[in-house]
């Protein structure tokens, strides 16, 4: 029996802007702090990414042949407003692929924002100078002035909370918690107005978050384990849905942050833009679920997937009962369809995932790869995701990461997400050729059937 999804569902795949696109400093593209940021020994930088800039037609090609229905992508602030200005080239880019998706019967879905501030905004402060608030409304307005009427789906900032509270691994903020809530506290005001304006412009699509959800699993039945699930599942996960959604923080997690001394400072009129900005549906990424106890004092290791405590609330503990990537992060796909239901129980809103996948190290051979890992691991997420829409979730689609390899944050190239293969390594860019993988294939027939074929 198949698994049945909605005759529109949008099967698509997602990058962002920085990781696949290269071309940093061509047709007046200012830097981003991506691309100024000390990057690990051993590790490429985002310079040529994959080249996309220049593929453009090659790779929209590749992505009609899998069969994509939607595309997200993310928009280069800095190309688009470098220095402040409109670039006339970077609007005539991303012009350009929009025009090419819809030829080609794709749906193009676009994050404004995805970790890329631009270096001259970061010289002056970044997130923490409220002036930003505005010089992100302004660029929001360009790109919805240019391309309000050709994107039905806008996504405002990508994994918000990620870059709150791994912002120092992935390259967009190193300061204290205070300072990094206060940044956060701007970008949730900013995110607001951009919401505020849209719906203001009576664009004929949609707005909203896309942050990084992680269900959170107490370690035991202790009722201490129980609440410090409780309050990190409110500071990772609802403190920016609740903002987004209901315009106000959520009560746990704000107490939590007043305990810490990391309380951001709202004012009236911020107030007033929370609850006026609100979302139409949420996009979230989604890789593992979390497993927390109550606190105790351990060697700390954070990236965007693994966890961290807080002294007198939640300390993140290895769950036991999960398989591991090669990269160290959790497989559980039953957690995908935990959280799946647990936003939609809070919200009720339609519900996009953003991004969905496996990073591995990969050698062509032959001019092919065979990655059964990421069909499998892609095949049970699918399976949980059918049986969420069964439960009665409403999913309007499914964009895994990534539709072509790119760059990973703070990993390089060899951490490979890709349905696509690209021709290089972090050391030598070699000629940047595209090959399908295996699971280029497979996705092609799970679009074809519009699900499982089961």
């Amino acid at each position: 029996m198949k698994n049945k999804f909605p005759t529109d569902f949008l099967w698509g795949a997602s990058t962002s802007a920085y990781q696949v696109e290269g071309a940093w400093n061509e047709e007046g593209k200012e830097p981003s702090v991506q691309d100024i940021k000390s990057i690990p020994e051993g590790t490429t930088d985002f310079k040529f990414a994959s080249d996309h800039y220049h593929r453009l037609e090659e790779d929209v090609r590749l992505f009609k042949e899998l069969g994509l229905k939607a595309y997200r992508f993310s928009i280069s602030w800095s190309r688009v407003m470098p220095n402040g200005k409109v670039n006339p080239a970077g609007i005539a880019f991303y012009k350009r692929l929009i025009e090419l998706l819809k030829e080609n019967d794709i749906q193009p879905i676009v994050t404004v924002f995805h970790f890329d501030l631009p270096a001259s905004i970061a010289e002056k402060g970044g997130w923490e100078n409220r002036e930003t608030i505005q010089a992100f409304a302004d660029y929001c307005q360009v790109l919805f002035d240019h391309f309000g009427q050709d994107v039905p789906l806008w996504q405002t900032i990508n994994e918000q909370n990620v870059m709150a509270l791994a912002g120092s691994v992935i390259g967009t903020s190193n300061k204290s918690m205070k300072e990094k809530f206060q940044e956060n506290h701007h970008m949730l005001v900013a995110q607001a107005l951009v919401t505020s304006n849209y719906h203001k412009g009576n664009y004929n699509g949609k707005i909203g978050p896309a942050p990084n959800i992680a269900s959170v699993y107490p370690a035991s039945d202790k009722p201490e384990d129980q609440m410090a699930a409780l309050y990190m599942s409110a500071l990772r996960n609802w403190l920016f849905l609740d903002v987004a959604v209901f315009g106000k923080y959520n009560h746990n997690a704000w107490h939590l942050l007043e305990k810490i001394g990391a309380a951001p400072v709202i004012t009236a009129e911020d107030q007033t833009i929370l609850a006026e900005g609100t979302g139409d549906y949420i996009a979230f990424n989604y890789y593992n679920t979390m497993t927390v106890s109550s606190y105790f004092a351990k060697e700390q290791k954070i990236d965007q997937q693994s966890g961290f405590g807080i002294p007198g609330f939640f300390q993140t503990v290895e769950n036991p009962h999960l398989p591991m990537t090669e990269f160290g992060w959790p497989i559980d796909p039953e957690g995908f369809r935990f959280t799946l239901n647990e936003i939609y129980s809070r919200y009720r809103l339609p519900l996009l995932v953003t991004e969905n996948g496996i990073g591995a190290s990969e050698q062509l051979i032959d001019g092919k790869i065979h990655d059964d890992y990421r069909i499998d691991y892609l095949h049970q997420h699918i399976q949980q995701m059918a049986l969420a829409i069964e439960d009665g979730v409403e999913v309007i689609g499914y964009c895994p990461w990534s539709a072509i390899d790119l760059i990973s944050t703070h990993e390089g190239i060899n951490k490979r997400y890709g349905f696509i293969y690209v021709n290089r390594t972090d050391e030598e860019l070699l000629d940047l050729a595209r090959y399908k993988k295996d699971s280029f294939y497979w996705y092609q027939q799970v679009i074809e059937e519009n699900g499982l074929g089961e």
